[in-house]
């Protein structure tokens, strides 16, 4: 059943059938709708010119002018009114015409209540989601660094990067790849009274671990072979300002006890050097694993978890976050093809609703791919269901196949996100978070089975 709306949606229904009218009439004010009739194309447009009508539905066949040249002429004339046409003479040209010409649903006499109501609910969906898609075209980003979201998930999320970035206590921030938690630590920095000085962003599961510390703390002349130079760390250069710790996860016992000393004496020693030196730096590390559950496991420190989590920011999976979804896709949109000088491209309905209906394994990171590439790759301004990644086309309910054993549903995910980043390895690695070495192993692990 359909839920009454606060404010009744205005429906205008054309049939030069008394009966049909009535029936019509009925029916939908039962609903909760404000229901406007009309027995012939003229009279309904004087009413279209004088009420913001919502959904029209108009018969297909009468005298005068029909129901095809009226949905030609609200096409035309508005721009936010969705279209639904009923005949008493169902035909495939018939059909095809009405939805060339605009019209979004096609229904048979005679129907049933509930096929009516579920037309009409359809019809409604897909009107809320255009106007959606046009109130946030032309929005301002809401935040220093970009951060786009009107979701309750990530209000909250804006709200407590205020709190933090007024104090100068550290900051773990958890969530998924991809969902963009290097925005928020950017946001945190330059919202405190550090932004004006540096911002450096380290990838701890990017650096081997041999190197990882004299690229933290620096080293000195002489510490080790090819140290031919003294050279100063992330966090010499982040002096003064804030030291960003991605995949704080992926370090090593041996490098979290010197992360440790950090935190607690806010110094620290260059490779090759027994002098230890202040530094006056926030840190704010991310990850996309359990600590808690590596700390069980004894894989991460107790003490250097609870020093990481003062403050705490979850940030949501877009999955989770779905009013944020056509935010995200007019943001990208206008951000691509204005890099690439091209004509801003819009979606269908269908092809909106399909976006917002997929899982996002990738979160933002493949959203931001996935507009990349259509824009890049489309032709002509429309953008349509089968311009999409297959496993959005295909996002239909089905029975899963519980035949198939863990290693085939995992190349699966794989190749689907490989295929969301048009084969991009490095962007793959990212979403699932992995390493580029991990996924060509998982790739070729997965052939060689295949040909044994």
């Amino acid at each position: 059943m359909m839920n009454k709306s606060k404010q009744k949606e205005k429906i205008l229904v054309i049939d030069d059938t008394p009966n049909t009218l009535e029936m019509l009439q009925r029916n939908l004010s039962s609903k909760g709708f404000q229901v406007f009739q009309s027995e012939n194309v003229s009279d309904a447009l004087g009413i279209l010119e004088t009420v913001n009508i919502d959904l029209v539905i108009t018969d297909y066949k009468m005298p005068g002018a029909n129901g095809i040249e009226l949905v030609r002429h609200v096409r035309e004339n508005y721009k936010d009114i969705e279209i639904m046409m009923i005949t008493g003479y169902p035909s495939i040209n018939g059909a095809v015409e009405a939805m060339k010409e605009g019209a979004e649903n096609y229904l048979a006499k005679p129907f049933t209540k509930e096929e009516l109501f579920e037309a009409v609910k359809t019809a409604l969906e897909s009107l809320k989601l255009k106007r959606k898609t046009g109130e946030v075209a032309g929005k301002l980003l809401p935040s220093v660094c970009g951060i786009i979201g009107e979701s309750k998930a990530m209000q909250a999320v804006l709200n407590t990067i205020e709190k933090a970035a007024a104090t100068d206590a550290t900051v773990l921030i958890t969530g998924d790849s991809g969902t963009g938690k290097e925005l928020v630590s950017r946001e945190i920095h330059y919202k405190s009274n550090r932004s004006t000085a540096p911002f450096v962003p380290v990838n701890c599961g990017g650096i081997p671990d041999g190197l990882l510390e004299s690229e933290m703390f620096g080293h000195v002349k002489g510490a080790f072979t090819g140290a031919t130079e003294s050279r100063a760390g992330f966090f010499q250069t982040a002096d003064g300002g804030s030291i960003f710790l991605d995949e704080i996860s992926e370090t090593s016992l041996a490098m979290q006890v010197k992360l440790l000393r950090v935190l607690q004496d806010k110094e620290i020693c260059m490779v090759g050097s027994r002098r230890a030196q202040k530094v006056n730096v926030r840190i704010i590390a991310a990850t996309n694993k359990d600590l808690e559950t590596l700390v069980r496991k004894g894989k991460f420190r107790e003490d250097l978890y609870y020093r990481l989590n003062v403050l705490s920011i979850g940030v949501p999976p877009l999955r989770e976050r779905e009013n944020d979804i056509i935010l995200l896709i007019n943001y990208f949109i206008d951000k691509f093809a204005s890099d690439l000088r091209e004509t801003k491209p819009y979606f269908t309905e269908k092809a909106l609703l399909a976006m917002r209906n997929y899982d996002w394994p990738g979160n933002v990171r493949e959203l931001e791919n996935i507009i990349q590439r259509l824009v890049v790759m489309k032709e002509g301004n429309e953008i349509t269901v089968p311009d999409l990644p297959s496993q959005m086309r295909f996002s239909t309910h089905r029975e899963p196949n519980l035949k198939r054993n863990l290693a085939e549903v995992e190349i699966e995910h794989i190749r689907n996100v490989l295929a969301s980043v048009n084969g991009n390895k490095s962007a793959a690695s990212e979403i699932l978070g992995i390493d580029r070495k991990t996924l060509r192993k998982k790739l070729s692990d997965f052939e060689d089975k295949v040909t044994d």
